[in-house]
């Protein structure tokens, strides 16, 4: 996919003004959330019709404007994709690691959008991807290009589509004239269908009310310590916005946990310097709550996890499935302690930002094994201590002579509410690679930043689910 994704987002809503019926004024809005029934109505067909077209639409845009022949598809070379094989392919790396998830999770939508369940819109998704590979491109089907777009786009579409459903449906802080456009602009899909079918599929998802906690923060930073080849271009200040997510938190009293995903994390962070500078989601797949004496509730199971890292020095993405958990003690009367802990296998790609044009010695895919920690220390309403950590391993487990690949990186926060939803924080953000190829040889990247931050919280502020008897939940 070379399109950018504003021009894919115009894309797809052209294809609805294409072959949606004679289009309904959208909506009117609620202001209160409603209580819809799971799979009341759904359609097949017209996600499917969605997804050829906006793939037939994309590559006429490719093939204008691209300047190279890789979209002049011909059924010679359909032919020719259909019997494989399938390779490796080493487009840039924003381009295969990112752009091709956000198309997935564009199919991903759609199908969600129009009533289909997770596991539906998953393999919908992994069908589009696939139909992509064959008849999008005239250069052969990339196995790594179908597990970006036709899994990770699953992984990172299902929190696009909550996250649209919630402002939807009041659950966050967008004023009400504001929610159909803010829910189009988070999926575009669930713009489009919603403005192209009006109430047909309203009434397919319940969120169950789901406690979260969110917060956005937008400030200065500035780069602390730096160790890699000197010769790199990087920008020492910079701005930052980062938006942070977890849903579906353990301990509220009768939230469930039976479908994919009703629990999730997703952050993403822009920065000045570099554009997109960080994606990462994680849901649970499959799983259960648990509970340990009167003081902790957890969820724990299997997670699917997408990654995409772009700090100024290198690029890592992964897609992988975790076994872990996810909870919260109250460790005193007011100071609720959540946390995190995951563990599992992927797929990932890692570049450093310096490749020169075919050289292709610092661009590995491989096996990685990845983990991840979390961990929040809420006090009261009025501040919380927050640090993450997560760790990918390339090469040590396959492909080894193509090189290996160990990233680390660590997120600390402070957050300190002022007033109401206004709150100020600091920040520290560490990134580190040490790699080792057989051409390039050893390297070793670092990169600090410290930041301060006027931060935006949710309407639940730090949100601790409190379970305890005689709580006001």
């Amino acid at each position: 996919m070379r399109a950018p994704a504003a021009f894919a987002l115009g894309l797809w809503l052209l294809v609805g003004a294409v072959q949606a019926q004679p289009l309904l004024a959208p909506p009117p809005v609620s202001t209160a959330a409603s209580a819809p029934v799971d799979g009341s109505d759904k359609s097949w067909a017209v996600p499917a019709l969605e997804i050829v077209a906006f793939d037939f639409l994309l590559n006429r845009y490719n093939r204008r404007f691209s300047g190279t022949t890789d979209y002049d598809v011909t059924m010679g070379s359909i032919r020719r994709n259909l019997r494989g094989p399938w390779v490796v392919d080493n487009d840039p790396f924003k381009i295969n690691q990112f752009a091709h998830p956000y198309q997935g999770s564009l199919y991903h939508g759609a199908a969600r959008a129009t009533g289909l369940n997770y596991w539906e819109a998953s393999a919908l998704t992994f069908a589009g991807s696939a139909w992509w590979e064959i008849t999008g491109e005239k250069t052969p089907p990339a196995r790594n290009d179908q597990i970006a777009s036709g899994i990770a786009g699953s992984f990172l579409g299902e929190p696009l589509y909550r996250m649209a459903q919630m402002v939807l449906r009041g659950r966050s802080i967008v004023p009400a004239a504001w929610r159909e456009t803010a829910a189009a602009v988070i999926s575009p899909a669930v713009g489009l269908n919603r403005l192209a079918f009006g109430q047909r599929f309203g009434a397919t998802f319940d969120d169950h009310d789901p406690a979260y906690y969110g917060r956005m923060h937008i400030g200065p930073t500035h780069v602390t310590r730096h160790a890699f080849d000197t010769s790199t271009e990087f920008k020492s200040d910079m701005v930052q916005a980062d938006f942070l997510l977890d849903y579906g938190l353990p301990g509220k009293p009768g939230y469930t946990y039976r479908r994919p995903f009703d629990h999730l994390s997703f952050q993403t962070l822009f920065s000045s310097a570099n554009g997109i500078e960080q994606v990462s989601t994680s849901g649970l797949l499959y799983g259960t709550d648990y509970a340990v004496k009167d003081s902790y509730r957890g969820v724990w199971g299997l997670y699917g996890n997408y990654d995409y890292l772009s700090p100024q020095i290198f690029h890592i993405s992964t897609t992988s499935l975790s076994l872990g958990t996810t909870g919260q003690w109250w460790a005193t009367k007011t100071i609720a302690v959540q946390g995190t802990g995951l563990a599992g296998l992927g797929y990932s790609a890692v570049s450093s930002t310096t490749r020169r044009i075919g050289d292709d010695s610092e661009y590995n895919y491989g096996t990685a094994v990845r983990f991840a920690a979390a961990l929040r220390v809420i006090a009261g309403d009025r501040a919380s201590a927050d640090v993450s950590a997560r760790m990918v391993s390339v090469g040590r487990i396959a492909n080894r002579i193509a090189g290996r690949d160990d990233i680390s990186r660590v997120d600390t926060n402070f957050t300190y509410r002022v007033m109401g939803r206004h709150a100020i924080g600091a920040n520290y953000l560490w990134s580190h690679r040490s790699a080792s190829y057989p051409v390039a040889g050893d390297r070793r990247q670092t990169l600090s930043t410290v930041g301060v931050y006027y931060t935006l919280l949710s309407s639940d502020g730090f949100s601790a689910p409190d379970w305890r008897p005689g709580a006001a939940n």
